[in-house]
């Protein structure tokens, strides 16, 4: 399919933000948050009338939180409610992209193992409610891998790696083998953006009484955004924090939403304690005690053995909470230790057997990407795949749709996987 045609949309819902935009552009132009505000008394599936025009998504949810019931129709990378969704998507179309839906294709993006119902009913709501003209549901790892290509440091471009996907709701680690995601594989981890800012919140509240009660999720948030980073070592990091406070310890100015008095609050071992539960997640709940770097090594060594090397090589790094300073380094380091420890102990189980004699197996190569892009990486690489010549060809088109129904949706035409 050839011929000029106006640019994809390129839609993009976390658990915590939707990031919105037309293809071809390096970043979203909307990042919203995934929240609704409805009336009350409004019942979303009731018929439609002049109510179901009346609500409000993103900031402007938040904003009239007081007076209409605030939902998020995204819970831990699934829809929870396609009423609320399909009502969030129409204010994504028509109000932010301001577009005709009937001219433009649309790539949407699904969370791994996504019911293939889900896709089923993504297609119905793009096709049935707004009549878009074509339709392709990409697997988020998939373009967080192609996102990694626009680092200058990646000499291969592969669609085989390890994606960890650390949002603000659910961090997902996904092995990724040509293009086809190893879904056997797949873990979930309890922990993401919003455990960080919820552990920052607990320990400012008990240190610094100032903050207003009704303000201090926003400004635990604010105070991990601004100064988080991952220490090499935890015990290390106390001891320069209590020789050296002056150059540690920030500080942080708040504004009181209803006074308008400014507040001041000192920032301590917060800064690296927050990000740390990725890496020690015993110190904020007992629930979930595997560290990251293990989940990474235990998912790849649960994939084909043919597979792996090229794993370990190509880490890839996706989503906000995995944007702390040093993040990759430590990452790296804790993942390639547990590695080399299982090499020396195959040399030494090998060398027994052998009378013996030395046995050099080959180092395996242990390579975590960061990139500029990784923030919003899963939208960067729709953006990618979306401003292709040839992506047209791969939509789902709205006659398609007619013929043979929603259950198209189970197919993915680029690498040919029934989903």
């Amino acid at each position: 399919m050839s011929g000029v045609y106006p640019p994809p949309v390129v839609i993009d819902n976390g658990t915590g933000y939707t990031k919105l935009g037309y293809a071809g552009n390096n970043d979203p132009q909307y990042i919203i948050p995934t929240a609704i505000a409805v009336k009350p008394s409004q019942n979303v599936a009731t018929k439609r009338g002049i109510d179901d025009l009346d609500f409000y998504i993103g900031d402007d949810a938040f904003a009239n939180a007081k007076s209409y019931d605030l939902q998020y129709p995204v819970k831990h990378g699934q829809v929870d409610n396609w009423d609320l969704m399909e009502k969030f998507h129409q204010a994504c179309i028509f109000e932010y992209m301001r577009c005709e839906p009937e001219d433009h294709y649309f790539l949407m993006t699904e969370p791994p193992l996504n019911a293939p119902e889900n896709r089923e009913y993504t297609a119905e709501i793009m096709f049935e409610s707004f009549g878009i003209k074509g339709l392709y549901i990409a697997v988020q790892a998939v373009l967080a891998l192609a996102a990694s290509w626009a680092d200058k440091n990646v000499k291969e471009q592969t669609l085989t790696g390890t994606v960890i996907d650390a949002g603000d709701g659910v961090t997902h680690v996904i092995p990724v083998a040509e293009g086809f995601v190893v879904g056997s594989s797949i873990k979930h981890i309890p922990i993401a953006g919003r455990d960080i800012t919820y552990f920052v919140q607990q320990l400012l509240r008990d240190r610094e009484p100032q903050i207003p009660p009704e303000q201090a999720l926003e400004t635990a948030k604010a105070i991990k955004e601004a100064y988080s980073y991952v220490c090499p070592d935890i015990v290390k990091e106390f001891r320069r924090y209590e020789t050296e406070a002056d150059k540690f310890i920030k500080s942080y100015e708040g504004k009181h939403s209803v006074t308008g008095k400014p507040f001041n609050v000192d920032v301590g071992y917060e800064r690296f304690l927050g990000p740390e539960i990725f890496f020690n997640p015993e110190i904020y709940s007992s629930d979930f005690l595997t560290p990251l770097p293990e989940v990474v090594d235990t998912v790849i060594q649960s994939c084909p053995i043919d597979t792996r090397r090229g794993l370990y090589k190509n880490i890839v790094l996706s989503g906000g909470s995995t944007m702390f300073k040093d993040f990759g380094r430590r990452l790296q380091r804790d993942i390639k230790k547990s590695v080399d420890q299982r090499t020396k102990t195959a040399e030494e189980l090998a060398a027994r057997r052998l009378g013996g004699a030395q046995v050099r197996a080959a180092e395996v190569d242990v390579n975590v990407i960061s990139h500029k892009k990784q923030r919003y990486a899963v939208w960067f690489g729709g953006s990618l795949l979306a401003s292709t010549g040839d992506f047209p060809s791969y939509c789902h088109s709205k006659q398609d749709y007619e013929e043979y129904g929603p259950s198209i949706a189970r197919y993915n035409r680029v690498f040919g996987s029934i989903l």
